[in-house]
């Protein structure tokens, strides 16, 4: 059976909106780490089958296939192809699937696989704002069939935050002791070096700017985002500039280029669930993921969750019956930043490397994503 590997994966620091990578031109932080990865792992650029990119709200610095005028703005070989991929918030991660998808049909050996977002540049839903210029409201109020099979109720990631922590019985303190923990974790992380192997700096930005101090104190003196809700800024993740990119191998190309894989994907896959609640997806994919490798959770010995809101980690460990002493160990997005398209590969990186440093067999990454979906990837450790 045909093996899909990761050779390496690394990102930039992950900058905090406005901060030290606000400046940089989506295709140049692109170019960086797609560049750094070439030098990191010593592949020649040429033998690069195709170079596959997470990017959301694709306008202005990130229109015109950034995957490709990243490729190009690094300098590297021109008949090289690019794609970028939107799966919203798991674009990355489903840049990883689509490209070890690839090698496994035995259509490529070696993919670069990636993401990259400047929030601070093009805010979170730019691409709504230019579309009112056309008539559009939101994406799906002059839909027929939307409306018709879902009326025409809020359809927002806030609303699903706030409906998932109803339904799941997650208090506002509840949310808020996980935001002072990924916070916490984040910085204990940043002290110890942790992200060390898997940063690549740029500029001025050589850590990651988001995590902060805070208490539950602070916290709790913050305003709801909706009356009546237990929605805060405090339990959101952060809006963040940054890039990621991992190498995917084949085994002829590992042979061939003397390559040291660092982890195979044991299994990738994703799932939909509800629209209006939008964030819940990553417990029916972590459900489907898990039967249909015979793995059980504690089987697992990390996993990385995006934390786009902490009532998508608390259900999600409620529901599938994780320890939560196993879940985003180093922080979240809540402390360290989501910068939408790089997400799923720089979670990836943070992921292998923390395998790596614990000697862990087994990581799973999942992230829910606009629409109702979630990609779940599951690595086995090499070495």
């Amino acid at each position: 059976m045909p093996e899909a590997y990761i050779v390496d994966a690394i990102r930039t620091p992950i900058g905090k909106k406005n901060g030290a990578l606000s400046g940089v031109h989506p295709i140049d932080l692109g170019a960086h780490i797609v560049k750094a990865l070439v030098e990191r792992t010593g592949i020649d650029p040429s033998e690069v089958d195709d170079v596959v990119f997470g990017c959301v709200d694709a306008i202005g610095g990130q229109a015109g296939n950034i995957a490709r005028m990243a490729w190009l703005a690094a300098g590297l070989p021109q008949h090289v192809p690019g794609v970028t991929v939107d799966r919203q918030c798991g674009s990355s991660q489903q840049a990883i699937q689509f490209g070890a998808q690839a090698i496994l049909s035995g259509t490529a050996d070696l993919i670069v696989a990636g993401g990259v977002q400047n929030m601070s540049q093009i805010p979170i839903s730019a691409a709504m704002i230019v579309g009112g210029q056309y008539g559009f409201s939101t994406p799906t109020a002059e839909s027929k069939g939307w409306t018709e099979r879902y009326g025409d109720q809020e359809v927002s990631q806030f609303k699903g935050a706030e409906m998932i922590a109803d339904k799941w019985d997650i208090s506002r303190e509840e949310l808020e002791k996980w935001a002072l923990q990924s916070h916490e974790r984040a910085k204990a992380a940043i002290a110890a070096g942790r992200f060390d192997n898997e940063i690549v700096p740029l500029g001025d930005a050589t850590v990651d700017e988001g995590p902060r101090e805070t208490s539950l104190e602070k916290m709790a003196g913050l305003n709801v985002l909706v009356e009546g809700g237990k929605m805060t800024a405090a339990v959101a993740s952060q809006i963040s500039d940054g890039a990621s990119a991992l190498l995917l191998a084949s085994e002829e190309a590992v042979a061939k280029h003397g390559l040291k894989p660092r982890a195979r994907i044991h299994h990738m896959s994703a799932r939909g669930d509800d629209p209006i609640f939008m964030l819940s997806a990553p417990i029916p994919a972590t459900q489907h993921a898990l039967a249909k490798t015979g793995l059980t959770i504690d089987d697992i010995d990390l996993i990385e969750i995006n934390e786009a809101f902490a009532p998508v980690v608390l259900a999600w460990i409620k529901e599938i019956g994780a320890d939560p002493a196993k879940v985003n160990v180093n922080g979240g997005a809540i402390a360290l930043g989501h910068p939408l398209g790089a997400t799923g590969t720089k979670l990836m990186a943070t992921l292998l490397n923390e395998l790596e440093r614990t000697g862990g067999r087994y990581g799973l990454l999942t992230i829910c994503e606009g629409g109702g979906t979630a990609n779940v990837t599951i690595i086995e450790r090499l070495g």
